[in-house]
């Protein structure tokens, strides 16, 4: 038992010089670690105003549902992923009974609608109403 104690001491006694040793025999001094610190920070600065940028241009852009029964040509084409083929075969379809009937008359894939249920809607003019009031 005692020679293995002191064999562990020993092992404990190399172990924290060769951490003293390489502790003090860094080549870095003082002025290198504070220029680095100094650039880290920046760095972290520049990419954190970049972050508040995009976060920013994100919540102040214009999200509000596209009423796909009164759209102008340009309102859809800010969708996620439609594209101006797509929107004329939107304008050719109208009117639209509910935003669900993109998928039904096969102008978008279910994929693609996912992509933009939350920003489209399939209000009714007022001429829509009447004529289903009249005719429907």
């Amino acid at each position: 038992m005692k020679g293995s104690a002191l064999r562990s001491l020993s092992i404990m006694v190399v172990a924290l010089s060769f951490v003293a040793v390489t502790g003090c025999t860094t080549k870095d001094n003082p002025d290198e670690i504070r220029q680095r610190t100094a650039d880290a920070t920046e760095t972290m600065r520049r990419d954190t105003k970049a972050v508040v940028e995009g976060v920013k241009e994100g919540m102040g852009r214009d999200n509000k549902a596209v009423d796909i029964n009164r759209a102008s040509r340009e309102d859809p084409l800010n969708l996620p992923g439609i594209t101006e083929h797509e929107v004329d075969r939107i304008i050719a379809a109208r009117p639209f009974n509910h935003a669900h009937n993109l998928v039904d008359r096969h102008i978008v894939s279910e994929t693609e609608y996912a992509r933009i249920r939350d920003r489209v809607i399939a209000g009714h003019s007022r001429c829509f109403r009447w004529a289903v009031v009249e005719f429907g």
